[in-house]
């Protein structure tokens, strides 16, 4: 895992020092893509960046979170088109059945901005918040302006840590690590839970 996350940074520092800004975007766009690029790293380079005074600080702010806004949109229409008909084909075989998706669409249609809010705010969880969103098609106006909502504090915390460290602004990764593995292995945890109940509710209906 070490390995990984340091060949990870490599790329992050590659990316952001070649395209400057346009580099934030496009890491904080994969990494709100549902691909795990941590922002964690991004993030914290970038106001290292901002230290060096190579960027200022509300422009990095603004590239990062346009950068996840952008990724969040290819998230949700992934959702919207390809994922609800997925899902109703092969959802079976994962447990997940016609009700399991109406009670998702449920939940987004009644509490899918806070879902999308408070979800941009939780390491592991932002990356992938966007995609049920779509899959419950949740009003994609909202889920924009949700996302910003919460990716904007998420942004400028992290970028105004990086800049207080200064040439120390990895010194968080050990820490970020940690937190996104517990929050991985609780997200495990309550997926192992769920699966078992719906075994023994099938089993009990057969």
């Amino acid at each position: 895992m070490e390995a990984i996350l340091s060949h990870l940074g490599q790329f992050v520092v590659s990316v952001i020092s070649l395209f400057g800004y346009l580099g934030v975007f496009l890491a904080m766009a994969i990494e709100s893509a549902c691909i795990p690029l941590p922002s964690e790293i991004i993030l914290p380079f970038t106001g290292y960046m901002v230290f060096l005074g190579r960027f200022t600080l509300w422009q990095a702010t603004l590239a990062a979170t346009l950068g996840n806004l952008f990724g969040a949109l290819i998230a949700y229409y992934i959702g919207l088109w390809g994922g609800r008909p997925f899902i109703k084909k092969f959802g079976r075989y994962i447990f997940i059945r016609e009700r399991e998706l109406s009670n998702t669409e449920q939940l987004f249609e009644r509490r899918g901005e806070l879902t999308v809010f408070l979800g941009r705010l939780l390491p592991v969880v932002r990356t992938f918040i966007s995609l049920p969103a779509g899959i419950a098609r949740m009003n994609a106006l909202k889920m924009a302006v949700y996302t910003v909502a919460g990716a904007l504090p998420w942004c400028l915390m992290l970028i105004i840590t990086g800049q207080k460290l200064g040439e120390n602004w990895n010194t968080l990764k050990p820490l970020f690590h940690r937190l996104d593995l517990i929050v991985a292995l609780l997200i495990l945890m309550l997926l192992g839970f769920w699966i078992i109940r719906k075994k023994k509710s099938l089993k009990s209906k057969q």
